[in-house]
């Protein structure tokens, strides 16, 4: 009797491998060939469920931007569950925002190959259309997050949309310093990074 596949899980083991590949050897390494090796599969099975390195990629980068933004919409969920102004939100906030950067090794791969897949995304007109679906997404819920943060300033809607911008400057300049200096930039240097941002325009509650 023949073995039945479940193509879905399939796929997200073919996905894994280039995850792996990506954040161990970078973008340029992940051909149809190096996928099916590091997933342990033949090329032809590979192939069945995608039918060019394109469409792999193209397939992974949309995977990576649903991790992302599934667990900031997650986190952010938790920050509308909290008293504004509280520690409990601020605590929110942070959780939320560490979700963009590569504080454990989930987190460090999903953040490798979200920027690998940006910056290809400049020169591959193949990933232009997930590029822009991930910058709206991101865009989307930080710019929630700022909203949130600054109820008073609700009509202000310039104002509001440089400071998540400002945000989202800040993430990807995090994000790229604790991958290439993780040494230095750690989660406890992160945290404080964030911390004095926030405090520019939602000021961090005293301890108790």
């Amino acid at each position: 009797m023949p073995k039945i596949v479940d193509a879905e899980a399939r796929r997200q083991e073919v996905v894994q491998a280039v995850f792996r590949i990506i954040a161990s050897d970078g973008l340029e390494r992940a051909s149809l060939r190096e996928v099916a090796d590091e997933a342990g599969l033949a090329v032809g099975s590979v192939r069945h469920y995608f039918a060019s390195s394109d469409e792999l990629l193209v397939f992974s980068f949309a995977s990576v931007i649903d991790r992302i933004s599934g667990r900031l919409e997650s986190a952010l969920l938790a920050v509308e569950g909290e008293t504004p102004g509280s520690a409990g939100q601020h605590a929110a906030v942070l959780n939320l925002l560490g979700q963009f950067l590569p504080l454990d090794e989930e987190l460090a791969v999903d953040a490798c190959v979200w920027m690998a897949f940006r910056h290809a995304a400049r020169i591959k007109p193949v990933l232009a259309a997930e590029a822009e679906r991930s910058h709206r997404a991101v865009a989307a819920i930080v710019g929630r997050l700022i909203i949130l943060l600054s109820p008073g300033e609700a009509e202000a809607r310039q104002s509001l949309v440089t400071e998540a911008e400002r945000l989202l400057a800040t993430m990807d300049g995090l994000c790229m310093h604790a991958l290439l200096q993780p040494e230095w930039m750690t989660a406890e240097m992160c945290s404080d990074v964030l911390t004095a941002h926030l405090a520019a325009f939602a000021p961090v509650p005293a301890t108790p």
